[in-house]
């Protein structure tokens, strides 16, 4: 589902652990199986993150405006991938855009004053598509204990549309056109809006780059797994690059009941989000970019070897924002995954 790196440490879930039965070590590897730390084949998997922008901060200071600006964000991704071996796989990644939106912002002319407008409507289709490929340097999965990193690498494509990043620059363009020759802006100065118009595109206009590192590590039932991300953005054809992405995740929790075919697990999930800043025609935003953190619970269930599905919601503790944005109130996210 848009540097510096910190270390969230989450407390640990209080969970009731009685000795380990065999019965039970059984079903944790399974468990593991069905989440694809172990096993080869073709995976097919739905996720989707529910994101309410209804956060107006100002130089990281939460303010209230007259009219109000907001996005709800839908996105889901449709995942197709296929472990050619236990420690290789390769997957496809296509995200199906829904977004709600309201915003008030000013429109400008090279022959006419700003005018101040409202528009509200929905914007949906497919963004940009991910081919991501994962190699594990350490795979050790038993029943009493696991360990496995993997290395993740791969391109996103710009398969999305971006309208909205055209009418971003072209508007920069008068923005700029209409002061003082030589004078200095921030290109995204014409907007008075909390959402800007790139924050409706469906793509991004650029070919990117996505790096990761997971590890995740397993005791009988207790279990930490921790998650580093980095969007390497680069210039489209627009004129508008997008801001380079850290997303580093994880935290301990453990099997709460087990079943012969199936399990529950929770876990404690803190995140944090570094978003650099945009460029528009070449010139770094100050009104963009932000540094997040957010905890929040994270239930997985698998049910025996081929099944698993999750479901948990991000609670901001801090956000750091420039200039004037919408930020999330909360991120709820979920999805599933069928191992042939």
């Amino acid at each position: 589902m848009r540097i510096s790196t910190a270390f969230l440490i989450a407390l640990a879930i209080a969970a009731w652990i009685p000795r380990s039965a065999a019965c039970d070590l059984c079903a944790v590897y399974r468990a593991g199986d069905a989440k694809g730390e172990t096993g080869q084949g073709i995976f097919l998997s739905v996720a989707e993150q529910f994101t309410p922008y209804r956060n107006t901060q100002f130089q990281s200071q939460k303010i209230e405006l007259q009219n109000p600006s907001h996005v709800d964000s839908s996105i889901t991704h449709f995942v197709l991938g296929y472990n050619a071996a236990p420690r290789w796989g390769l997957s496809a990644s296509l995200p199906f855009h829904h977004l709600q939106y309201r915003r008030t912002d000013l429109r400008y002319s090279l022959s006419a004053p700003p005018v101040s407008f409202t528009e509200a409507g929905v914007s949906t289709g497919a963004g940009d598509m991910s081919m991501i490929s994962r190699f594990a340097v350490l795979q050790h999965s038993s029943m009493k204990r696991g360990l496995i990193v993997n290395l993740l690498a791969g391109v996103k494509l710009p398969t999305g549309e971006t309208d909205r990043l055209n009418e971003e620059v072209d508007q920069a363009r008068i923005f700029k056109a209409l002061l003082p020759s030589g004078s200095p802006h921030d290109p995204l100065g014409h907007s008075v809006s909390p959402i800007h118009p790139h924050a409706l595109t469906l793509g991004s206009g650029s070919v990117d780059g996505v790096f990761g590192v997971t590890a995740n590590g397993r005791w009988n039932r207790a279990f930490l797994n921790a998650q580093v991300q980095y969007y390497l953005r680069t210039h489209g054809a627009s004129g508008f690059k997008f801001g380079d992405e850290l997303m580093i995740s994880g935290g301990p929790g453990a099997f709460v009941l087990l079943k012969p075919s199936w399990t529950i697990s929770l876990q404690a999930n803190a995140v944090y989000d570094l978003q650099s800043r945009d460029e528009v025609l070449g010139q770094v935003s100050d009104r963009t970019g932000s540094r997040s953190w957010f905890l929040g619970p994270l239930a997985n269930v698998t049910w025996g070897s081929h099944f698993s599905a999750n479901l948990g919601i991000d609670l901001p503790i801090q956000i750091r924002n420039n200039g004037l944005q919408s930020l999330p109130e909360y991120r709820l996210h979920g999805g599933c995954s069928w191992r042939f």
